[in-house]
């Protein structure tokens, strides 16, 4: 018995010991002490191991950007099974008109944010335009970054050129997940001649389907496929053995991703109006919502009703206005001290005459 005794307060002040030392550790900020992915158990974390299980049973696998903490929370809420950080972020985030200007260290920031806000989801950072073209082992190098430094779980990247294609290969040999895209790849706009579908005759349409087979031999555990017709994307399907991700590619994929802010509708500017994918379903006209408040609130502010006395909630105590009005006077501030005289009877003439809450 007193065996057990000691025992159980040895446990005690161990318990305390640690408690302690988290306490004292709690004003360091995680990434300094691991920046790396998230824990992925199978309990609350999407996984490949998910994704290959919904794949097989033949259930749509759900994918949306993301590139802050507040859409991150959002997709986390919604359930959704993968959050790419995509370089589209160059375009609806930056406002620059291709993907082509945004940087690693951008993307990295971007990524941070979003694994912040993101814990169930399978979080994927994109390759930027740059940051992996000369050599497979500066893929493996910016690969190692997204995961290490943005809190990835894996990474995409665009294209099946025998360099992209040994590229993929290299990350995954490095233990590092990899998402393959063909199809239209924005980043090679300039060879491809602007945003334009692709697989619209036979030997482009072959090709997809050839590409796509070789990232799966490279060891891609899905396959993005954007703008191609749905009867391409039913092939390329059917052809792997891995999820598709369709992105106006029809309804014949594994899966589907859209951009955050284009499904929610929240550009609402006519550039943006004009730029927007044919392919894109709106589900909601957020940036209606978005333009109506700002114009509420300028209303108000210009119109003087906001804030009134139920969001000026910080009060000095009456009895200090007189002194605080005093000492500004020994300062010579007679203008400041009147002022502060004037908002405080203000503030509680407005309070007096405001409907007491219950």
């Amino acid at each position: 018995m007193a065996f057990l005794t000691a025992r159980a307060s040895h446990l005690t002040r161990s318990h305390r010991a640690t408690s302690l030392f988290k306490r004292f550790m709690s004003n360091v900020p995680e990434n300094t002490v691991y920046g790396g992915p998230a824990a992925q158990t199978s309990n609350d974390r999407v996984t490949l191991t998910h994704l290959r299980q919904k794949h097989k049973k033949g259930e749509p696998i759900t994918v949306v950007t993301a590139y802050d903490y507040p859409s991150a929370v959002h997709l986390d809420m919604a359930g959704i099974d993968i959050s790419l950080v995509g370089d589209s972020a160059a375009m609806v985030v930056h406002g620059h008109d291709t993907t082509l200007p945004i940087s690693l260290d951008e993307m990295l920031v971007h990524c941070r944010a979003v694994a912040r806000g993101a814990k169930r989801p399978l979080l994927v950072g994109d390759l930027p335009f740059g940051s992996y073209e000369s050599s497979s082992s500066q893929a493996v190098d910016t690969a190692v970054r997204i995961l290490k430094e943005g809190g990835m779980d894996a990474i995409k990247l665009e294209g099946a050129s025998p360099s992209r294609i040994n590229a993929a290969k290299s990350i995954v040999e490095s233990g590092i997940a990899v998402m393959g895209h063909v199809g239209l790849t924005p980043q090679a706009i300039s060879v491809l001649g602007g945003f334009k579908p692709q697989g619209r005759n036979v030997s482009s349409a072959v090709k997809i389907v050839e590409t796509a087979l070789t990232l799966q031999e490279a060891g891609c555990f899905a396959v993005v496929l954007e703008c191609v017709p749905a009867p391409v994307a039913a092939a390329v399907t059917s052809a792997l053995k891995i999820p598709t991700i369709g992105i106006g590619a029809g309804p014949f994929c594994s899966g589907q991703v859209l951009v955050y802010h284009d499904l929610l509708g929240m550009l609402q500017h006519p550039h943006h109006a004009k730029v927007t994918p044919k392919f894109c379903k709106q589900f909601a006209c957020v940036g209606d919502v978005i333009n109506k408040a700002l114009l509420e609130y300028k209303k108000e502010v210009t119109q003087g009703c906001f804030p009134g006395p139920a969001h000026t909630p910080y009060k000095i105590n009456s009895a200090y206005v007189g002194d605080f009005s005093n000492e500004l006077q020994k300062l010579g501030l007679d203008k400041a001290a009147s002022a502060a005289a004037e908002a405080a009877e203000d503030i509680k003439s407005h309070s007096e005459g405001s409907p007491k809450s219950e």
